[in-house]
Protein backbone atom coordinates (compact mmCIF):
# COMPACT_ATOMS: atom_id res chain seq x y z
CA UNK A 1 0.00 0.00 0.00
CA UNK A 2 2.77 2.32 0.89
CA UNK A 3 4.56 1.57 -2.01
CA UNK A 4 1.73 2.24 -4.47
CA UNK A 5 1.20 5.89 -2.79
CA UNK A 6 4.82 6.33 -2.98
CA UNK A 7 5.17 5.40 -6.79
CA UNK A 8 1.43 7.48 -6.91
CA UNK A 9 2.82 10.42 -5.50
CA UNK A 10 6.02 10.08 -7.05
CA UNK A 11 3.90 10.27 -10.78
CA UNK A 12 1.66 13.10 -10.26
CA UNK A 13 4.50 15.09 -8.96
CA UNK A 14 6.44 13.63 -12.52
CA UNK A 15 3.43 15.13 -14.19
CA UNK A 16 3.63 18.34 -12.92
CA UNK A 17 6.91 18.90 -13.56
CA UNK A 18 6.85 17.55 -17.04
CA UNK A 19 3.72 20.35 -17.18
CA UNK A 20 5.97 23.16 -15.59
CA UNK A 21 9.06 22.36 -18.44
CA UNK A 22 6.26 22.30 -21.22
CA UNK A 23 4.80 25.68 -19.96
CA UNK A 24 8.64 26.89 -19.75
CA UNK A 25 8.88 25.92 -23.68
CA UNK A 26 6.31 28.18 -24.23
CA UNK A 27 6.00 31.60 -25.42
CA UNK A 28 2.66 33.05 -25.48
CA UNK A 29 1.23 36.00 -27.62
CA UNK A 30 -1.31 37.69 -27.99
CA UNK A 31 -3.45 38.20 -31.34
CA UNK A 32 -6.49 40.79 -30.95
CA UNK A 33 -8.15 40.55 -34.05
CA UNK A 34 -11.95 41.07 -35.65
CA UNK A 35 -13.14 37.52 -36.52
CA UNK A 36 -16.52 38.97 -36.95
CA UNK A 37 -18.40 41.46 -38.07
CA UNK A 38 -17.59 44.02 -40.96
CA UNK A 39 -13.99 43.69 -40.67
CA UNK A 40 -13.77 40.33 -39.85
CA UNK A 41 -13.06 39.80 -43.88
CA UNK A 42 -9.53 41.53 -43.24
CA UNK A 43 -9.12 39.54 -39.82
CA UNK A 44 -9.92 36.29 -40.85
CA UNK A 45 -6.77 36.39 -43.28
CA UNK A 46 -4.79 38.01 -41.07
CA UNK A 47 -4.86 35.15 -38.30
CA UNK A 48 -4.17 32.86 -41.05
CA UNK A 49 -0.82 34.81 -41.79
CA UNK A 50 -0.23 34.96 -38.34
CA UNK A 51 -0.88 30.99 -38.02
CA UNK A 52 0.95 30.22 -41.25
CA UNK A 53 4.27 32.50 -39.65
CA UNK A 54 4.20 30.87 -36.45
CA UNK A 55 4.40 27.47 -37.99
CA UNK A 56 8.05 28.54 -39.48
CA UNK A 57 9.59 30.29 -36.44
CA UNK A 58 8.69 27.53 -34.31
CA UNK A 59 10.04 25.11 -36.77
CA UNK A 60 12.99 27.29 -37.15
CA UNK A 61 13.43 27.01 -33.10
CA UNK A 62 10.76 29.42 -31.92
CA UNK A 63 11.72 32.60 -29.64
CA UNK A 64 15.19 31.82 -27.54
CA UNK A 65 14.58 28.65 -27.97
CA UNK A 66 11.07 28.41 -26.71
CA UNK A 67 7.61 27.82 -29.56
CA UNK A 68 5.30 30.42 -29.48
CA UNK A 69 1.77 30.06 -28.62
CA UNK A 70 -0.98 32.73 -30.01
CA UNK A 71 -3.20 33.28 -27.80
CA UNK A 72 -6.25 35.25 -30.17
CA UNK A 73 -9.30 36.32 -29.49
CA UNK A 74 -12.47 38.06 -31.28
CA UNK A 75 -12.77 41.71 -30.57
CA UNK A 76 -14.83 42.19 -32.91
CA UNK A 77 -13.70 45.32 -34.08
CA UNK A 78 -15.90 46.91 -30.94
CA UNK A 79 -13.31 49.65 -28.88
CA UNK A 80 -15.33 47.93 -25.27
CA UNK A 81 -14.46 43.86 -26.83
CA UNK A 82 -10.98 45.23 -27.35
CA UNK A 83 -10.21 46.51 -23.64
CA UNK A 84 -12.01 43.42 -22.64
CA UNK A 85 -9.26 41.19 -24.59
CA UNK A 86 -6.89 43.11 -23.83
CA UNK A 87 -7.65 42.25 -19.61
CA UNK A 88 -7.45 38.73 -20.94
CA UNK A 89 -4.44 38.93 -22.15
CA UNK A 90 -3.01 40.26 -19.08
CA UNK A 91 -4.54 37.49 -17.40
CA UNK A 92 -2.83 34.95 -19.76
CA UNK A 93 0.75 36.47 -19.53
CA UNK A 94 1.56 36.93 -22.98
CA UNK A 95 4.82 38.63 -23.80
CA UNK A 96 3.22 41.27 -26.24
CA UNK A 97 0.60 41.19 -28.65
CA UNK A 98 -0.60 41.80 -32.27
CA UNK A 99 -3.41 44.29 -33.09
CA UNK A 100 -5.62 45.49 -33.15
CA UNK A 101 -6.00 46.39 -36.64
CA UNK A 102 -8.31 49.31 -36.09
CA UNK A 103 -7.09 52.83 -34.64
CA UNK A 104 -9.90 53.53 -32.47
CA UNK A 105 -9.80 49.85 -30.71
CA UNK A 106 -5.84 50.19 -30.20
CA UNK A 107 -6.23 53.57 -29.00
CA UNK A 108 -8.82 51.91 -26.38
CA UNK A 109 -6.15 48.92 -26.00
CA UNK A 110 -2.91 50.62 -25.50
CA UNK A 111 -3.99 51.84 -21.84
CA UNK A 112 -4.72 48.33 -20.64
CA UNK A 113 -1.48 46.62 -21.84
CA UNK A 114 0.96 49.65 -21.05
CA UNK A 115 -0.43 49.27 -17.36
CA UNK A 116 0.77 45.53 -17.46
CA UNK A 117 3.84 46.91 -19.53
CA UNK A 118 3.47 44.43 -22.70
CA UNK A 119 4.34 45.83 -26.20
CA UNK A 120 1.12 46.54 -28.59
CA UNK A 121 2.41 46.04 -32.00
CA UNK A 122 -1.11 47.04 -34.29
CA UNK A 123 -1.60 46.28 -37.51
CA UNK A 124 -2.78 48.45 -39.85
CA UNK A 125 -4.10 50.94 -36.99
CA UNK A 126 -2.71 54.72 -38.80
CA UNK A 127 -4.21 56.97 -36.28
CA UNK A 128 -1.05 59.34 -35.14
CA UNK A 129 -2.05 58.90 -30.85
CA UNK A 130 -1.76 55.05 -30.87
CA UNK A 131 1.79 55.39 -30.54
CA UNK A 132 1.98 59.05 -29.37
CA UNK A 133 -0.05 60.76 -26.31
CA UNK A 134 -2.31 63.41 -27.87
CA UNK A 135 -2.53 65.46 -24.86
CA UNK A 136 1.05 65.18 -23.92
CA UNK A 137 3.09 64.52 -26.71
CA UNK A 138 5.10 62.04 -25.32
CA UNK A 139 6.21 58.60 -27.05
CA UNK A 140 4.22 55.66 -25.02
CA UNK A 141 6.77 53.31 -24.77
CA UNK A 142 4.64 49.90 -24.99
CA UNK A 143 2.92 51.24 -28.20
CA UNK A 144 4.19 50.12 -32.07
CA UNK A 145 3.33 49.57 -35.20
CA UNK A 146 4.78 48.74 -38.95
CA UNK A 147 2.30 50.79 -40.63
CA UNK A 148 2.34 54.34 -42.25
CA UNK A 149 0.24 57.14 -40.43
CA UNK A 150 -2.84 58.26 -40.97
CA UNK A 151 -1.17 62.37 -41.75
CA UNK A 152 1.26 60.95 -44.78
CA UNK A 153 -2.15 58.62 -45.69
CA UNK A 154 -4.22 62.06 -45.98
CA UNK A 155 -1.19 64.19 -48.03
CA UNK A 156 -0.47 61.16 -50.17
CA UNK A 157 -4.10 61.73 -51.20
CA UNK A 158 -4.33 64.95 -51.53
CA UNK A 159 -0.91 64.47 -53.33
CA UNK A 160 -2.49 62.63 -56.18
CA UNK A 161 -5.82 64.61 -55.82
CA UNK A 162 -3.80 67.96 -56.77
CA UNK A 163 -1.01 66.19 -59.07
CA UNK A 164 -2.04 63.20 -60.94
CA UNK A 165 -5.99 64.17 -61.09
CA UNK A 166 -5.40 67.65 -61.71
CA UNK A 167 -8.01 68.48 -59.21
CA UNK A 168 -8.08 71.97 -57.93
CA UNK A 169 -11.60 71.91 -55.90
CA UNK A 170 -12.01 69.05 -53.66
CA UNK A 171 -14.89 68.27 -51.32
CA UNK A 172 -15.11 65.36 -48.45
CA UNK A 173 -17.60 63.15 -47.33
CA UNK A 174 -16.77 61.92 -44.02
CA UNK A 175 -18.01 59.63 -41.13
CA UNK A 176 -18.77 62.66 -38.25
CA UNK A 177 -18.71 59.09 -35.74
CA UNK A 178 -14.87 57.66 -36.63
CA UNK A 179 -11.98 59.37 -35.48
CA UNK A 180 -9.74 57.75 -38.58
CA UNK A 181 -12.21 59.72 -40.78
CA UNK A 182 -12.15 63.01 -38.63
CA UNK A 183 -7.81 62.85 -38.65
CA UNK A 184 -7.87 61.87 -42.28
CA UNK A 185 -10.03 64.68 -43.35
CA UNK A 186 -8.11 67.12 -41.70
CA UNK A 187 -4.54 65.90 -42.97
CA UNK A 188 -5.76 65.79 -46.45
CA UNK A 189 -7.21 69.19 -46.27
CA UNK A 190 -4.41 70.73 -44.95
CA UNK A 191 -2.25 69.45 -47.39
CA UNK A 192 -4.24 69.98 -50.57
CA UNK A 193 -4.81 73.63 -49.63
CA UNK A 194 -0.61 73.21 -48.89
CA UNK A 195 -0.61 72.91 -52.54
CA UNK A 196 -3.07 75.57 -53.90
CA UNK A 197 -6.20 73.71 -53.92
CA UNK A 198 -9.86 74.12 -52.51
CA UNK A 199 -11.25 72.16 -50.16
CA UNK A 200 -14.85 73.39 -50.98
CA UNK A 201 -16.76 71.88 -48.52
CA UNK A 202 -16.98 69.11 -45.70
CA UNK A 203 -20.10 66.80 -45.14
CA UNK A 204 -20.41 64.98 -42.65
CA UNK A 205 -22.42 61.74 -41.87
CA UNK A 206 -22.79 59.71 -39.00
CA UNK A 207 -21.93 56.01 -38.58
CA UNK A 208 -24.03 53.30 -39.83
CA UNK A 209 -25.88 55.68 -41.82
CA UNK A 210 -26.83 54.34 -45.23
CA UNK A 211 -28.26 57.53 -47.18
CA UNK A 212 -25.90 60.43 -48.37
CA UNK A 213 -27.92 61.76 -50.73
CA UNK A 214 -28.84 65.25 -49.37
CA UNK A 215 -24.86 65.47 -48.59
CA UNK A 216 -24.26 64.67 -52.05
CA UNK A 217 -26.78 66.93 -53.48
CA UNK A 218 -25.24 69.67 -51.76
CA UNK A 219 -22.09 68.75 -52.96
CA UNK A 220 -23.24 68.50 -57.01
CA UNK A 221 -24.04 72.13 -56.64
CA UNK A 222 -20.53 73.14 -56.08
CA UNK A 223 -19.55 70.92 -58.81
CA UNK A 224 -16.03 69.84 -57.76
CA UNK A 225 -13.03 67.64 -59.20
CA UNK A 226 -12.95 65.53 -56.64
CA UNK A 227 -14.95 64.00 -53.91
CA UNK A 228 -12.35 62.73 -51.06
CA UNK A 229 -14.21 59.75 -48.66
CA UNK A 230 -12.15 58.42 -45.81
CA UNK A 231 -14.56 55.38 -44.88
CA UNK A 232 -14.85 52.31 -45.21
CA UNK A 233 -15.93 50.28 -48.44
CA UNK A 234 -19.35 50.03 -47.83
CA UNK A 235 -19.74 53.59 -47.29
CA UNK A 236 -17.87 54.62 -50.69
CA UNK A 237 -19.51 51.58 -52.46
CA UNK A 238 -22.83 53.23 -51.19
CA UNK A 239 -21.86 56.81 -51.75
CA UNK A 240 -20.68 56.21 -55.09
CA UNK A 241 -24.17 54.86 -56.26
CA UNK A 242 -26.11 57.67 -54.70
CA UNK A 243 -23.34 59.96 -56.64
CA UNK A 244 -23.86 58.84 -59.73
CA UNK A 245 -27.62 58.26 -59.70
CA UNK A 246 -27.20 61.77 -58.85
CA UNK A 247 -25.70 63.07 -62.04
CA UNK A 248 -22.16 63.06 -60.23
CA UNK A 249 -19.05 62.14 -62.46
CA UNK A 250 -16.32 62.99 -61.08
CA UNK A 251 -13.36 61.04 -59.50
CA UNK A 252 -13.80 59.42 -56.11
CA UNK A 253 -10.96 59.36 -53.94
CA UNK A 254 -10.94 56.93 -50.56
CA UNK A 255 -8.32 55.50 -47.64
CA UNK A 256 -6.91 52.42 -47.23
CA UNK A 257 -10.39 50.90 -46.06
CA UNK A 258 -11.83 50.57 -49.41
CA UNK A 259 -9.46 47.67 -50.27
CA UNK A 260 -11.76 45.00 -50.03
CA UNK A 261 -12.91 42.53 -52.35
CA UNK A 262 -16.90 42.61 -51.17
CA UNK A 263 -16.00 46.91 -52.46
CA UNK A 264 -16.37 45.19 -56.20
CA UNK A 265 -20.00 43.47 -55.49
CA UNK A 266 -21.37 46.38 -53.82
CA UNK A 267 -20.02 49.25 -55.82
CA UNK A 268 -19.85 48.13 -59.02
CA UNK A 269 -20.11 49.98 -61.61
CA UNK A 270 -20.54 52.62 -59.87
CA UNK A 271 -17.17 52.37 -58.17
CA UNK A 272 -15.31 51.63 -60.76
CA UNK A 273 -12.47 53.31 -61.80
CA UNK A 274 -12.03 54.88 -58.01
CA UNK A 275 -8.86 55.80 -56.33
CA UNK A 276 -7.76 55.10 -52.97
CA UNK A 277 -4.60 54.94 -51.03
CA UNK A 278 -3.53 51.29 -49.28
CA UNK A 279 -0.78 49.99 -47.28
CA UNK A 280 1.03 47.72 -49.92
CA UNK A 281 -0.15 46.40 -53.58
CA UNK A 282 -0.93 43.12 -54.83
CA UNK A 283 2.19 43.49 -57.09
CA UNK A 284 4.80 44.57 -54.68
CA UNK A 285 8.14 41.81 -55.18
CA UNK A 286 8.38 41.89 -51.50
CA UNK A 287 5.20 40.04 -50.77
CA UNK A 288 5.28 37.32 -53.26
CA UNK A 289 6.76 34.60 -51.26
CA UNK A 290 4.29 35.00 -48.83
CA UNK A 291 1.21 35.55 -51.35
CA UNK A 292 2.34 32.60 -52.81
CA UNK A 293 2.25 30.30 -49.53
CA UNK A 294 -0.82 31.82 -48.08
CA UNK A 295 -2.10 30.64 -51.61
CA UNK A 296 -0.91 26.80 -51.50
CA UNK A 297 -1.84 27.10 -47.92
CA UNK A 298 -5.67 27.96 -47.54
CA UNK A 299 -6.82 27.69 -50.96
CA UNK A 300 -7.86 31.34 -51.53
CA UNK A 301 -5.71 34.84 -51.86
CA UNK A 302 -4.95 36.57 -48.99
CA UNK A 303 -6.86 39.82 -48.23
CA UNK A 304 -4.46 42.60 -47.92
CA UNK A 305 -2.84 44.41 -46.53
CA UNK A 306 -3.61 43.26 -42.83
CA UNK A 307 -2.22 39.38 -43.81
CA UNK A 308 1.09 41.17 -44.49
CA UNK A 309 1.15 43.65 -41.18
CA UNK A 310 0.43 41.26 -38.95
CA UNK A 311 3.11 38.95 -40.39
CA UNK A 312 5.10 42.14 -39.71
CA UNK A 313 4.13 42.71 -36.24
CA UNK A 314 5.15 39.21 -35.08
CA UNK A 315 8.70 39.47 -36.91
CA UNK A 316 9.13 42.58 -34.97
CA UNK A 317 8.41 40.83 -31.81
CA UNK A 318 10.55 37.93 -32.72
CA UNK A 319 13.55 39.85 -33.84
CA UNK A 320 13.07 42.34 -30.71
CA UNK A 321 13.24 39.31 -28.38
CA UNK A 322 16.36 37.55 -29.95
CA UNK A 323 17.60 41.49 -29.79
CA UNK A 324 17.48 41.78 -26.05
CA UNK A 325 17.79 38.25 -24.73
CA UNK A 326 14.66 38.69 -22.88
CA UNK A 327 11.07 38.25 -23.29
CA UNK A 328 10.14 40.56 -20.28
CA UNK A 329 7.95 43.90 -21.06
CA UNK A 330 10.27 46.66 -20.71
CA UNK A 331 13.49 44.85 -22.42
CA UNK A 332 11.03 43.87 -25.15
CA UNK A 333 9.67 47.41 -25.50
CA UNK A 334 13.33 48.70 -25.61
CA UNK A 335 14.39 46.60 -28.13
CA UNK A 336 11.40 47.21 -30.74
CA UNK A 337 12.15 50.38 -30.50
CA UNK A 338 15.46 49.87 -31.17
CA UNK A 339 14.82 47.66 -34.37
CA UNK A 340 17.31 48.40 -37.54
CA UNK A 341 17.18 47.28 -40.81
CA UNK A 342 15.20 44.30 -40.02
CA UNK A 343 13.96 41.84 -42.41
CA UNK A 344 10.04 41.72 -42.71
CA UNK A 345 7.16 40.24 -44.83
CA UNK A 346 6.86 43.85 -46.21
CA UNK A 347 10.88 44.75 -46.79
CA UNK A 348 12.89 46.34 -44.45
CA UNK A 349 11.88 47.98 -41.32
CA UNK A 350 13.84 50.28 -38.77
CA UNK A 351 11.56 52.04 -36.48
CA UNK A 352 12.08 55.66 -35.61
CA UNK A 353 12.29 55.13 -31.69
CA UNK A 354 11.22 59.13 -31.41
CA UNK A 355 7.62 57.89 -32.15
CA UNK A 356 7.25 54.00 -32.22
CA UNK A 357 6.98 54.33 -36.19
CA UNK A 358 8.36 52.55 -39.13
CA UNK A 359 10.57 54.84 -41.23
CA UNK A 360 9.58 55.59 -44.67
CA UNK A 361 7.50 53.48 -44.76
CA UNK A 362 5.51 53.57 -48.68
CA UNK A 363 1.78 54.01 -49.55
CA UNK A 364 0.29 53.13 -52.95
CA UNK A 365 -2.55 54.66 -54.76
CA UNK A 366 -4.37 51.45 -56.26
CA UNK A 367 -7.43 52.02 -58.99
CA UNK A 368 -10.73 50.04 -58.56
CA UNK A 369 -10.83 47.75 -61.57
CA UNK A 370 -14.52 45.74 -60.95
CA UNK A 371 -14.59 44.16 -64.40
CA UNK A 372 -11.53 42.32 -63.42
CA UNK A 373 -12.58 42.31 -60.17
CA UNK A 374 -8.85 43.68 -58.85
CA UNK A 375 -7.08 46.30 -57.40
CA UNK A 376 -4.56 48.29 -60.29
CA UNK A 377 -1.29 49.77 -59.48
CA UNK A 378 -1.65 53.07 -60.26
CA UNK A 379 1.73 54.72 -58.29
CA UNK A 380 4.00 54.46 -55.29
CA UNK A 381 4.79 57.17 -52.33
CA UNK A 382 7.67 56.97 -50.35
CA UNK A 383 7.28 57.94 -46.71
CA UNK A 384 8.79 60.93 -45.01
Amino acid sequence: MKRSVILCAAAILAFALAGCSYAADVVKIGHSVSLTGGASIWGQSEARAVDLLVKKINAAGGILGRQIEIVRYDNRADAVESVNVARRFVGDRVIAVIGPAQSGNALATGPVLDKAEIPMVVTTATNTFVTVDQKTGKTNRYAFRPCFIDPFQGTVAARFAYDRLSAKRAVVLYDVGSDFSQWVTNYFEEAFKARGGEVLTKEAFRSEELDYRAQLGKIKELNPDVIFIPADQRVASMAAKQARDLGITVPLLGTDNWGSPDIFDLGGEAIDGSYFVNLTDVSDPDIQDFLAEYRTEYGEEAVLPNPVMAQDALIMITEAAKSAGSVEGPALADALANLKDVKVTTGILTMDPSNHNPLNKPAVIQKVDVGKKEFAFVEKYQGE
